[in-house]
């Protein structure tokens, strides 16, 4: 499954169980129809997104950046530590490609390109090198 959005805050690297890394991040997807009256309607859906492939990528996942992903979606509950019920949507991403728009990728172009449209990088499991470098990532 892929899904289109933007970054609602910049990506975390966060540290589990046996010293492994995941970069967690959370990415506002728009979808827009036609209602029965002719009246244009949004809805975003927001997807809890996490990343178990390298960390490197982490730098360039900041507010605001467009992405497009690759993966998996599960559905999630639980309850708060008031006691009150929740759900969400988790997205197991197994490909990234950013399509520009953050803050960072934004003053990285502009630094380099001051008049270059926006660049895709794309990241997939096949990139990083089995042992955990993440030396072959393409930027």
């Amino acid at each position: 499954m892929d899904i289109t959005g933007r970054l609602t805050a910049d990506a975390v690297v966060r540290t589990v169980s046996e010293g492994k890394q995941v970069v967690n991040f959370s990415v506002a997807v728009n979808d827009s129809y036609k209602a029965k009256n002719g009246e244009r309607v949004t809805q975003t859906e927001f997807f809890d997104c996490s990343y178990w492939i390298g960390t490197a990528v982490a730098q360039y996942l900041t507010k605001g950046t467009i992405v497009e992903l690759s993966g998996r979606v599960s559905a999630r509950a639980w309850v708060d530590g008031e006691g009150n019920a929740k759900a969400g949507l988790n997205f197991h991403t197994s490909k990234i490609t950013l399509h520009g728009g953050g803050a960072a990728t934004d003053k990285a172009q502009a630094d380099r390109h001051p008049k270059a449209e926006p660049v895709a990088a794309a990241v997939t499991a096949k990139q990083v090198q089995p042992n955990g470098q993440e030396d072959d990532l393409p930027f």
